[in-house]
C-alpha cells in the first residue's frame, strides 16, 4: 500500500474528487492548509482581492504564505501511477503553483469498524 500526498490549488478541490471516484478511489482526507514553494508565493492564487501597493510588494518580494489544499489518499500499489495520473490530469495548468505529489508507503491499514486489515481495509 502507498500514501498518496497531494497538495493542490483550492479551487481544483472537486474536479480531483470525481476524477478520483471515477477510477475507484471516492475516500480521501482532506485538509486546508497555507504554504509556498521555490516560487515564494504567487498572489494571484488568493480568492480575495489585494490592494495594488500590496500585490506590487508581493511580486517581488513574494507572500509569506497561500492557501492549498493537502489530500491524502492510501491505495493499493498497483493503482498508485493510475491515482497520479488522475491527479495530475485534472492539476496541471502548466503554470506554477500546480502543487506538488508524493508517495510513501503504508505498512499496515485496519479498518477499526470491521478489523479488516491490508487492502481490504482501504477498498
Amino acid at each position: 500500500m502507498k500514501e498518496i500526498v497531494a497538495i493542490i490549488r483550492s479551487n481544483k478541490v472537486n474536479v480531483t474528487k470525481a476524477a478520483l471516484d471515477s477510477i475507484g478511489y471516492p475516500g480521501m482526507t482532506g485538509f486546508a492548509v497555507l504554504g509556498r514553494g521555490k516560487q515564494r508565493g504567487i498572489a494571484g492564487e488568493c480568492g480575495f482581492s489585494i490592494a495594488s501597493e500590496v500585490l506590487a510588494k508581493a511580486q517581488t518580494a513574494g507572500m509569506k504564505f497561500i492557501p492549498k489544499r493537502l489530500l491524502i489518499v492510501v491505495v493499493a500499489d498497483e493503482d498508485v501511477d493510475r491515482v497520479v495520473s488522475a491527479i495530475v490530469s485534472v492539476n496541471q495548468t502548466n503554470q506554477i503553483g500546480d502543487g506538488r505529489i508524493f508517495v510513501c508507503p503504508v505498512e499496515e491499514a485496519v479498518r477499526v469498524r470491521t478489523g479488516e486489515t491490508g487492502d481490504k481495509a482501504i477498498l
